[in-house]
């Protein structure tokens, strides 16, 4: 197993720039035993290590200032049942690249959400989620995982191997372990139809339980200072047989949604008071469009306009409520926004941690683009959704802490005594987990 030395070990950044560290080994195991060997001899040396993914949460989560352990030259084996629909991989694989492997084997995930360059074992441990009133986050989707504890323990946990384990691993931050190896169930490859459009906000909230039961899949974006959405639904077909033509992905998905946004919100930064026309233009730029296509090149799309990002998991029920009082902090902020806002919606799951455990969620994302002050419209925010029995997303920025999380989860100290007993010298601890979880 390779690591550097303290001089030459670079300093880590993530994707959004917000978060950064030096941490003083790097560690790339190879096999389970090296991350066994690693765990152990951090452990005796009472030292710690932080398993780190492609960087694409935006909290602390991944912060280290002692060993750093990268996944991605872990080479455990890749087995496919066909027949069962199980696929088992290592998991620092990326998502696009388990995507590729699915399709050639004719599978695919049941559902995804829009960003596929995070490893499976960042995604599920932070519950990342696509939407559908029919999925919950994609760590419902596993079905066994490896976990190397803090003891250097091997557990191997399934709803038949240590179940109590696997209901607090899916959805971990880190925090009980590493995990080198999940096992997916997945579905046969299929196609999806997708719809695009423009709406008034009100249309869509009067209609909102009809487009969700009528839709596999649905989400909205609200343009702030405005009373306009843009609605995407998308829909299992038997056939792909309304592919996007290339030149209009091109102008839609990179052209306009990247170069154009991009330029628009540099400008919004340089002069934040032209944010509420960059909105409305933004509102009136994309059109109507329908087209088919593989079912991952569809939920996934490019993100290359760097941003921060909040997101609240709230009872479904609350969304008016939520989304209305949104619209009067952005009216009142101090600072502009220049993001629209993201609505999703998921089915409840059993995971201790999950944002979608034991109920109906709706998902608001809050996003503000890289160099603008979010603080004041985060917290604001924060403040409304915990109200509302908001439930932070474990990847995106929030500030709470165990006191305040606690109510939020019927399994929080449940969790915590998992953490204690798979971890009892707190080897992958870190300020950002002792903020969650108390010491």
């Amino acid at each position: 197993m390779a690591s550097t030395a303290p001089l030459t070990t670079p300093a880590w950044t993530n994707w959004a720039g917000n978060q950064r560290s030096s941490a003083t080994a790097i560690l790339r195991p190879r096999t389970v035993a090296d991350v066994t060997e690693a765990v152990q001899a951090a452990a005796a040396a009472g030292e710690r290590i932080r398993p780190v993914g492609s960087g694409h949460s935006f909290t602390p989560v991944a912060r280290t200032d002692d060993r750093r352990m990268e996944l991605t030259e872990l080479d455990t084996e890749v087995r496919i049942d066909r027949g069962q629909r199980l696929v088992t991989v290592p998991a620092g694989m990326p998502l696009h690249r388990l995507n590729a492997l699915l399709a050639a084997n004719g599978l695919a995930l049941p559902n995804l959400g829009d960003i596929d360059a995070q490893t499976i074992a960042g995604a599920i441990s932070t519950g990342t989620h696509g939407t559908g009133a029919g999925y919950g986050c994609l760590s419902t989707f596993v079905e066994a995982l490896t976990l190397v504890t803090g003891t250097g323990e091997v557990l191997h946990c399934s709803t038949e191997e240590h179940p109590d384990v696997f209901a607090a691993a899916r959805v971990s931050l880190g925090a009980l372990g590493v995990l080198t190896e999940v096992t997916l169930r997945c579905v046969d490859a299929f196609v999806l139809r997708a719809h695009e459009r423009p709406a008034a906000l009100a249309e869509v909230l009067s209609d909102l339980p009809a487009l969700i039961a009528g839709h596999d899949h649905v989400e909205f974006y609200w343009f702030p200072y405005t009373d306009r959405v843009q609605v995407k639904t998308n829909d299992r077909v038997p056939t792909d047989d309304r592919p996007l033509p290339r030149w209009r992905g091109w102008l839609d998905d990179e052209f306009l949604s990247n170069t154009v946004f991009a330029g628009a919100c540099r400008l919004g930064r340089a002069v934040p008071a032209l944010a509420p026309k960059i909105s409305a233009v933004s509102a009136r730029a994309l059109t109507e469009r329908t087209y088919t296509g593989r079912s991952d090149a569809v939920f996934c799309t490019p993100r290359r306009v760097r941003f921060v990002e909040m997101e609240y998991g709230l009872p479904r029920a609350a969304l008016p409520a939520a989304l209305e009082a949104l619209r009067r902090i952005i009216d009142g902020l101090p600072v502009k926004v220049l993001f629209p806002v993201e609505v999703r919606f998921t089915a409840p799951d059993d995971i201790w941690l999950s944002h979608g455990y034991g109920r109906e969620s709706a998902y608001i994302a809050v996003h503000q683009y890289v160099g603008m002050p979010y603080e004041p419209y985060f917290r604001a925010f924060e403040e409304v959704a915990a109200g509302l029995g908001g439930r932070p997303h474990w990847g995106k920025l929030h500030w709470r802490d165990a006191s305040s999380l606690a109510p939020a989860y019927p399994r929080f100290a449940d969790f915590q005594a998992m953490r204690t007993r798979l971890d009892p010298t707190g080897v992958f601890g870190s300020p950002h987990l002792t903020h969650l979880f108390g010491a």
